[in-house]
């Protein structure tokens, strides 16, 4: 049997919480490990691919497929995990995205793989994340008090600047040693290692699933329901759209930065790498500063002084000459460092703003938006970088960031969000 599940009100300032550290951080620990064993499996799936089709159409194709379950099904998953036990849906998630990964793993030994194979295997995959980032979000918010969640969001922010930076050499390390099929059976081991601790220590569940004797609803009501709760609140709603609309603006500036160091660096592999690593160096530094500052005490401010950074880095990236490539490497650096105050605030603010019933469909409806923007922009960024120069969407994408955050910090409803609650 596993334990009973603590239950905690939303208002969970109220609420004693010693000893969350540990038990938080127990289960924070297994989902590290995890998130590395993902990281090995991406690199190692992205190289079998490159090397066995050298296809740019079939590496996007795999892009979009491994995104689709997070567009298309990302808003209907949220009321289930507003309905269902979060722990369990955690569990299922890691143990299936395992059992994916071995189904791969048993493809390659006996040498029947093929492209189509990878492509289920990460839509799968995806289709377990779909689940499982929502649940463990919405759980953080009920486990770890809420002036800590800037510091923690840094701390998130922080692990992933190092999987930028050391995962692609540790798996092109280990793809020098081992088979293909023995870099998957890696990030089985590390599945296991996140469900263990989430086998013997409970998770909060929301004051309704704690309550037996709250009404029994639908699950199209509580879809609904949840649509409404965004709609109705103008500051979420306003800063939900600024985010997907940030995203649109910003997420092409990743995918044509090799178009930007080939054609206008003249550089290759080496100088790429290069630029990706001052990224990487810039968000584990930033991931650091927040994690020991907190930001400033309206989380709203240092998230937009991030959001105009990320702007200012992408112009610079623009504007950097060729012959000045220590410029690209300082302006990548910047946009590492800012996104890190500009992305982590913003998750506290949901996590802390948000009711707890309702934290699975909001986190579900932010993750399927902002994920719709990415193929969308590139649709469009793609054309315009080949009729206008690929410095083009950096000055124009850069340059409407800035401004759109500025135009925001004159919208009450954005700018109060975490007092206007009640009010919504």
């Amino acid at each position: 049997m596993t334990p009973m599940e603590n239950t905690l009100p939303p208002s969970s300032e109220s609420e004693d919480r010693r000893g969350w550290a540990a038990r938080f951080f127990t289960i924070w620990t297994g989902q590290a490990f995890s998130l590395i064993g993902s990281a090995l499996v991406q690199f190692a799936l992205v190289w079998w691919l490159t090397q066995q089709t050298g296809s740019a159409t079939i590496l996007a194709t795999a892009s979009l497929v491994a995104l689709l379950p997070q567009i298309v099904l990302g808003p209907f998953v949220g009321a289930l995990v507003d309905r269902w036990n979060r722990r369990l849906i955690m569990i299922i998630a890691d143990a299936s995205i395992a059992a994916a990964t071995g189904v791969l793993i048993f493809l390659f030994a006996t040498g029947l793989v093929q492209v189509w194979h990878i492509y289920a295997i990460l839509f799968l995959r995806s289709l377990g994340g779909a689940f499982h980032h929502p649940a463990m979000t919405a759980s953080t918010s009920l486990m770890v008090p809420h002036r800590h969640l800037t510091r923690l969001s840094g701390l998130n922010q922080l692990l992933q600047g190092f999987l930028s930076i050391f995962a692609p050499p540790l798996g092109a390390l280990l793809l020098g040693f081992l088979p293909t099929q023995g870099v998957l059976a890696i990030d089985v081991g590390t599945a296991a290692l996140a469900i263990l601790p989430l086998l013997f220590l409970s998770i909060p569940q929301p004051q309704r699933q704690a309550n037996r004797a709250a009404p029994v609803t639908s699950y199209w009501h509580d879809l609904g329901d949840g649509l409404r709760y965004v709609v109705r609140w103008p500051g979420l709603l306003g800063l939900i759209l600024l985010a997907m609309l940030l995203n649109f603006l910003l997420s092409p500036s990743s995918s044509l930065l090799p178009l930007l160091v080939l054609k206008e660096f003249q550089g290759g592999a080496p100088q790429l790498a290069a630029v990706e690593s001052a990224f990487g160096v810039g968000i584990i530094l930033g991931g650091s500063i927040l994690g020991v500052w907190g930001g400033f005490k309206r989380r709203i401010l240092t998230s937009f002084a991030g959001i105009l950074g990320i702007g200012a880095g992408v112009i610079l990236t623009g504007l950097a000459p060729a012959g000045m490539f220590w410029l690209l490497l300082a302006a990548n650096f910047l946009i590492g460092l800012t996104q890190v105050f500009a992305n982590g605030p913003i998750l506290a603010i949901f996590q802390t703003a948000v009711e707890a019933d309702y934290q699975g469909r909001v986190f579900s409806l932010i993750g399927a938006g902002a994920t719709a923007m990415m193929p969308l922009s590139l649709l469009i960024a793609g054309p315009l970088a080949d009729a206008l120069g690929v410095r083009f969407w950096y000055l124009t994408g850069g340059s409407t960031c800035i401004l759109m955050t500025l135009a925001a910090l004159f919208i009450p409803a954005i700018m109060n969000i975490e007092q206007n609650r009640q009010q919504a």
